[in-house]
């Protein structure tokens, strides 16, 4: 059953859980001293009586499949070029420049092919010269119009290397023939969130912000602290919120993204024992089954004393009849 706290003394952990207030600043104020002059800081405001904390929360990749990335972003749309110069209106027209001499060819030709689509004029007073695509054509000046800037076109080979290396996750550059990868182990990355996003709105938040195809249910959120114990967090739950309960240092535990399906919780009971080799596992095995036999034996003794002492009493009982 959820339980029903005043807004103004509890903040929500999840939809069963709260804590004081007071008790959240006061761990608030130890993790933004413990980041001390680094982005990491979390500001917090209060809104009629709410709580409200935002900042960075790093999460670290934790997958063991691939995943996909999207090929085009959504709001990505081909515009078609417009045309430098307005058609045929009164008043427009293009004045030829004094040929250039061979000197000033030689320079040009050393300088390289010109950029379409650039502005450039010598002073203020001076009217714009637009430097066409082809460096051999004729350059001109606009006398009485204003000219049309025309968007860079890209060529074919520019344009697939920008989608190429349109974003990134921890260095890997988007790959048509790498689209499918998976990031590295325990590699790092953040996001900026706030107290009042659930686990599931983080989640989904950072798979936009990589732009990964994966549905989100795929995925889930995990607090793994350092001796191994692996604890899940609900959709309901609050990373922000765990991450200050659980103390500003990423050695003692971190936020992991898993596969809902290979993420199991591990409990704290098992998890003291993950960091050991296997010789010691081995030799804890042999001394539980060393213990474990001894607890037989004793057990054994025990009840066959109590069976002898019932058999005794019941020739007593047969005896007195």
């Amino acid at each position: 059953m959820k339980e029903d706290f005043p807004p103004s003394s509890h903040v929500p952990i999840s939809d069963t859980k709260s804590i004081l207030k007071s008790e959240l600043l006061s761990l608030l104020k130890t993790y933004n001293c413990y980041h001390e002059g680094k982005s990491f800081q979390l500001r917090h405001r209060e809104e009629e009586g709410v709580l409200f904390i935002e900042g960075l929360l790093n999460i670290c990749w934790g997958l063991r499949r691939p995943i996909r990335l999207q090929m085009q972003d959504d709001q990505e749309r081909w515009q078609p070029p417009t045309p430098a110069w307005t058609a045929e209106q009164p008043g427009c027209s293009r004045k030829e420049l004094p040929p250039h001499n061979g000197a000033d060819a030689t320079k040009q030709l050393s300088a390289g092919p010109v950029q379409g689509g650039e502005e450039s004029s010598r002073d203020g007073s001076e009217p714009q010269l637009e430097e066409e695509e082809a460096p051999q054509l004729t350059r001109t000046k606009s006398v009485s119009c204003v000219v049309q800037r025309r968007p860079r076109a890209h060529a074919p080979g520019e344009a697939q290397r920008l989608r190429r290396h349109r974003f990134s996750i921890n260095g890997h550059f988007y790959n048509h023939k790498t689209s499918v990868f998976t990031p590295a182990y325990g590699s790092v990355t953040n996001v900026r969130v706030n107290s009042s996003m659930t686990a599931l709105q983080v989640l989904t938040l950072l798979l936009n912000k990589f732009r990964v195809e994966n549905s989100p249910s795929e995925f889930a959120l995990y607090v793994v602290h350092e001796s191994g114990e692996r604890t899940k967090l609900k959709d309901c739950e609050y990373p922000l919120i765990s991450r200050i309960l659980h103390g500003p240092c990423e050695k003692i535990a971190k936020i992991f993204l898993m596969e809902t399906d290979l993420g199991e919780e591990v409990p704290h009971d098992v998890a003291q024992y993950i960091k050991f080799e296997m010789p010691v596992l081995d030799s804890f095995v042999e001394k539980l089954k060393e213990e474990e036999e001894r607890e037989i034996i004793k057990l054994t003794m025990k009840f066959q004393a109590l069976r002898l002492t019932m058999l005794e009493r019941l020739e007593q009982l047969v005896e007195a009849e």
